[in-house]
């Protein structure tokens, strides 16, 4: 066992060491070189109730930047050379993929994303991701990743793909192909953008309406918004899996699956109304909603934060995702801007692992576009 695993490893080195000399050495201009983004979530109320075992849900989420970034240069494929070369820039990792090799070595979505799109073999192609958001921040990172990949990818073949197909795709990368769990919202949130309603009425099956609302709503809500990452990535653990179990075995209409789905509907109104303490207390019922399902869903640090929100007039507050520990916050401030900042700074001064990320509202979703080839080669 321990000569295979020297044996992959190797084998990954190698690929590594390829890909580099290929980039490296790469005298070719690019046919076309692709560009995507997609946004991250935040603020998932009704969050839990777009998975298998909820069977249907309610969710409200905004989509915000910082997004996620893909380029991928186009070039005609010369044998001898690698076809499809990643470039992961957070990790600083830059390697060769090969779809048809069984199993993924390096970084299983990415690499599971291209093997379901495909690359045409005529084309070779240089790819770079890149994201501003910490990962493991629970605001649907690695699905703003996928949605940003699969756009992108989508181009090299006749035909395009809509914002609601990019994100069933993604979807379907996660679980069919990497056999995780995974619920629909934040596919489809990096894919539509904006503040959104979405309603699966039958898992996977889903509906989205965006949330339309005037200039002034928009901005004040953008202007209140905090996002606080607690300085750990998140990591799904034993408490989500317990979690799953339960629910499962209480069925799609527990009441513990309904007082979520309940916050959804209260926080679309909100928003349409333009009323914030209404949506701060949507945010709040909803992270109850959450330490209900499981206290260790809400962690020590999440709670801290809280604490210092309030003791500021923090109207609302929700743990992003599905909760646990690291990952993140959002924070629905209170009236006067200066006081916001002297609340996110008694955060950051309260441990200094605690991170304040600028945040703006995305009102789009997925972007793809091309842009001329530059002269420069690679």
């Amino acid at each position: 066992m321990q000569e295979a695993r020297g044996r992959r490893q190797e084998s990954g080195s190698r690929r590594q060491e390829a890909g580099e000399k290929n980039l490296a050495s790469c005298a070719l201009h690019p046919l076309r070189v692709i560009n995507s983004v997609a946004p991250i979530r935040i603020c998932d109320n009704g969050g839990w109730t777009d998975t298998w075992f909820a069977e249907h849900g309610k969710i409200f989420n905004i989509g915000v930047y910082p997004y996620v970034e893909v380029q991928i240069e186009v070039f005609p494929y010369e044998r001898g050379t690698e076809r499809i070369v990643l470039y992961a820039e957070n990790y600083g990792e830059r390697f060769a993929v090969h779809p048809d090799a069984p199993g993924y070595e390096r970084h299983p979505l990415l690499e599971a994303a291209i093997e379901r799109m495909g690359v045409p073999q005529e084309y070779a192609i240089q790819a770079t991701i890149y994201s501003e958001a910490p990962s493991g921040c629970s605001t649907g990172t690695s699905a703003a990743v996928s949605v940003a990949l699969i756009g992108a990818l989508d181009r090299l073949t006749p035909g395009q793909m809509t914002p609601h197909e990019v994100a069933n795709t993604a979807h379907a990368v996660e679980v069919e192909m990497l056999k995780q769990q995974s619920g629909v919202q934040d596919q489809l949130c990096s894919a539509y953008g904006g503040i959104n309603f979405i309603e699966v009425y039958k898992y996977p099956y889903s509906s989205v309406s965006q949330i339309q609302v005037s200039n002034a709503i928009w901005w004040e809500l953008e202007r209140r918004l905090a996002l606080i990452f607690l300085g750990k990535s998140h990591v799904s653990s034993h408490i989500h899996e317990k979690v799953i179990a339960e629910l499962a075995n209480e069925g799609p209409d527990c009441k513990r699956l309904q007082d979520l789905r309940v916050t959804a509907e209260k926080s679309r109104d909100a928003v349409y109304a333009g009323d914030f303490p209404a949506l701060g207390q949507a945010m709040i019922e909803n992270t109850e909603a959450q330490g209900r399902l499981h206290p260790d869903l809400i962690s020590q640090d999440a709670q801290q934060v809280i604490e210092i929100a309030k003791s500021y007039g923090a109207l609302g507050w929700k743990v992003n995702g599905a909760g646990g520990e690291g990952g993140s916050v959002t924070l629905l401030c209170p009236a006067l801007s200066y006081t916001k900042r002297e609340m996110l700074r008694a955060i950051e001064a309260a441990n200094p692992l605690y991170k304040s990320i600028p945040i703006y509202l995305s009102r789009y979703g997925l972007r793809i576009w091309e842009q001329e080839p530059h002269n420069g080669g690679c």
